[in-house]
C-alpha cells in the first residue's frame, strides 16, 4: 500500500488537529486519514477545497463525505487488520481507501459504473491491492462473500437494512444512516440518523449516534452515465 499521504502536509495536519477537537481521537483511524490523500477523490473544480471538514459534490449527483463523518463512522466501525468489512456506496473511493488501510479485505458495491471505475483508478494509483469491488445492488449486500466482521452504509436506508445486517456474523456490526420518522425529524433535528447495528444470535441491538445527512439509499444499478 502507498504509505504516503502526497498533497500539503500543512493542511493534513490542520484537518487531523480539527478531527481531534471534534473528539475522533482513534489513532489507528486518524493515521489512515493522514495517509489517505483526500485531494485525489475530488473533483479538479474542489482540489483546493479537498481538506476542508466539508462534504463536496462528485459525479452522478453524489457527494464524498465531510471527513469528520468518515471518522466518525469509520471509528464507530472498530476495525481491524483481521477483518472482512462490506462497503456499500463506494462513491469517490475515499471511504474505502480509508478502511482498506485498516483492515485485512474491503468488498465495496457501487450502483453507477461510472463512479466504481473512476474509484477502481484511483485505489490502482495508490497501491491499494486489498479492496475488491464491483457495480452492484447495494441493498442486496454481497451473499457470495457473506459473513463479513463489519459494515458499513454510505447512503441513508429508509430502515434497518435487516437484509444486510443478516449478511454479518453473530456480534459483527454494521453502521448505517437511517431515515428518522417524520414524526421525529424536527425533535431530532436532521432527517436522518447514523446508527449501530450489533447482530445477535437472536436478531440484533441498534444504538442510535449522531444526525446525519447522506443520499437515499437506492435498489438496482444506474443506468450506464
Amino acid at each position: 500500500m502507498s504509505e504516503s499521504a502526497g498533497g500539503d502536509p500543512s493542511r493534513i495536519i490542520q484537518l487531523i488537529m480539527t478531527l481531534r477537537r471534534q473528539g475522533i481521537t482513534d489513532g489507528k483511524v486518524l493515521g489512515a486519514i493522514e495517509r489517505t490523500p483526500r485531494e485525489v477523490f475530488v473533483e479538479a473544480a474542489f482540489e483546493g477545497q479537498a481538506y476542508e471538514n466539508s462534504a463536496l459534490p462528485i459525479e452522478c449527483g453524489q457527494t464524498i463525505s465531510q471527513p469528520y463523518v468518515v471518522a466518525f463512522m469509520t471509528a464507530k466501525l472498530g476495525v481491524s487488520d483481521r477483518m472482512k468489512v462490506l462497503e456499500i456506496g463506494t462513491g469517490s473511493g475515499y471511504q474505502s481507501a480509508v478502511l482498506a488501510r485498516l483492515c485485512r479485505r474491503l468488498y465495496t458495491v457501487e450502483r453507477y459504473r461510472t463512479l466504481l471505475r473512476e474509484a477502481e483508478a484511483r485505489f490502482a494509483r495508490l497501491g491499494l491491492t486489498n479492496i475488491t469491488s464491483r457495480a452492484g445492488d447495494g441493498t442486496k449486500g454481497w451473499p457470495e462473500q457473506q459473513p463479513f466482521d463489519r459494515i458499513i452504509v454510505t447512503a441513508a436506508a429508509s430502515e434497518v437494512p435487516t437484509l444486510l445486517v443478516d449478511q454479518l456474523k453473530t456480534g459483527g456490526i454494521a453502521i448505517v444512516p437511517i431515515d428518522v420518522p417524520a414524526s421525529q425529524a424536527t425533535s431530532q433535528g436532521s432527517g436522518q440518523m447514523l446508527a449501530k447495528i450489533t447482530k445477535t444470535d437472536d436478531g440484533y441491538t441498534r444504538e442510535d449516534l449522531i444526525a446525519v445527512r447522506f443520499v437515499p439509499l437506492v435498489d438496482g444499478v444506474a443506468r450506464e452515465l
